[in-house]
């Protein structure tokens, strides 16, 4: 029996907080940075950094949340084209709110701002192990 196509897609959310995440740890980086190489201006960093992470963040959210990634018996495909056979497929891992997806050639492909990374990773495991049986 077939399973019934599912789809991914990014979760605002998850795509807000990881820029906040990624804000703060630039903000603290930027200061300690200028903070050691002597600069007086180390604050700075506090407010560059967030409004940088703010400024990619509104840029791209358009693009990044309407990517679709859809995963079907035999595949996964994305919503640029992107097609990655399940029996190419040589490893799966979780990296943050993302899945990434290395196949055998090396080609890695990088499922983000997910609410449930874990359980993403799960379903393309089960599909694999499904398809190899």
């Amino acid at each position: 029996m077939k399973n019934q196509p599912e789809e991914w897609r990014a979760n605002r959310a998850t795509y807000i907080r990881d820029h906040v995440v990624i804000s703060v740890v630039g903000a603290i980086g930027t200061c300690l940075v200028l903070w050691w190489l002597g600069n007086t201006d180390w604050w700075v960093g506090l407010i560059a950094a967030p409004m940088a992470m703010a400024v990619r963040g509104f840029y791209l959210a358009s693009e990044e949340l309407a990517l679709c990634w859809v995963l079907t018996e035999d595949e996964i495909q994305g919503s640029q084209g992107k097609r990655i056979a399940l029996r190419d497929i040589q490893k799966v891992r979780n990296i943050g709110s993302s899945v990434q997806v290395i196949t055998r050639s090396g080609d890695k492909h990088l499922i983000k701002y997910l609410s449930d990374p874990a359980a993403l990773r799960a379903r393309i495991e089960s599909h694999i192990s499904g398809a190899a049986s």
